[in-house]
């Protein structure tokens, strides 16, 4: 199973998860979004697995100094506006399983799924 994981080198959340992989050896690629960025297409496979609603950090910084108007109306559309202009905002890490997505990192979704 190749496992890819999303997210940002200086993330505290994304330091944990990794942290987490590599103490249990489990091979992995990791996306910097800063580096490479995001793509739609790759965005609306996630929302439509897993919502747009998990996906989008809504208690972040970088969500919290949009103005108010990009935060009026939410919708899917929107919402993949918004990650695209700034994948900042797309909860951290994701971990991409093929077939399965992780968003956020708990340690016991992540035994469940990878231990």
């Amino acid at each position: 199973m190749t496992i890819t994981i999303y997210g940002i080198k200086a993330c505290d959340t994304m330091k944990k998860a990794r942290a987490w992989l590599d103490g249990r050896g489990v091979a992995y690629a990791f996306h910097d979004y800063k580096a490479l960025g995001i793509d739609r297409p790759r965005l609306e496979r996630w929302i439509g697995q897993v919502g747009w609603e998990v996906l989008l950090n809504r208690s972040g910084t970088t969500f919290r100094a949009l103005p108010d108007a990009a935060k009026v109306g939410l919708d899917a559309e929107k919402a993949i506006g918004l990650m695209l202009a700034q994948p900042s905002i797309i909860k951290r890490p994701v971990v991409d399983l093929g077939e399965r997505l992780l968003v956020g990192f708990k340690p016991e979704i992540y035994e469940g799924a990878l231990g």
